[in-house]
């Protein structure tokens, strides 16, 4: 169970913070039933999820360390890409991905369409647009996570990544 004050991180939501655990005063709504009231982080605004204790169809852990961080971070070079088994599933095998919440898969993620954007240049052809819009997505996701163990802002975690392992290694 999280602890009022926690990090975590809520499904493709990303990173949250625990604002209040306990019963929902909401119509229709259990009483019996205990719910994290999560605020999504740097996001301005009063939006509000509100997820069952006890569920399980979303993946919420606390967020990285920051030795898990920089161990990442340090093994970036060492991650592949994410393996497409089947390209008609490749948008599926993208949000099965960041649905999981593994930062080491969603680096795997971003080292593959980063990649795949390079092969196309190469060949005079675009990324397709689901490939960028996960791209996006697995950007933020990461990046959005990271920034709190390193104490910086989310707009400098690439420009950190790539000072620590270098651009060209990186794939990001």
């Amino acid at each position: 169970m999280f602890d009022i004050g926690d990090y975590v991180v809520f499904g493709t939501d990303g990173v949250c913070r625990v604002e209040d655990v306990g019963a929902l005063d909401m119509e229709g709504v259990s009483k019996d039933k205990l719910y994290y009231t999560l605020a999504p982080h740097g996001k301005s605004g009063n939006n509000r999820i509100f997820a069952p204790v006890e569920g399980k169809r979303v993946v919420m852990r606390k967020v990285i360390t920051p030795e898990e961080a920089q161990k990442l971070i340090n093994d970036i070079t060492d991650i592949g890409r994410l393996e497409i088994r089947d390209e008609k599933k490749r948008e599926e095998t993208y949000k099965h991905v960041l649905q999981g919440c593994d930062c080491r898969e969603i680096v795997s993620l971003i080292k593959e369409i980063y990649f795949r954007r390079q092969e196309r240049t190469a060949q005079g052809k675009k990324l397709p647009s689901v490939d960028e819009r996960y791209f996006t997505m697995a950007e933020n996701s990461l990046y959005g996570e990271l920034c709190l163990p390193l104490n910086i802002d989310k707009e400098d975690v690439r420009d950190y990544i790539c000072a620590v392992v270098g651009e060209t290694q990186v794939g990001l």
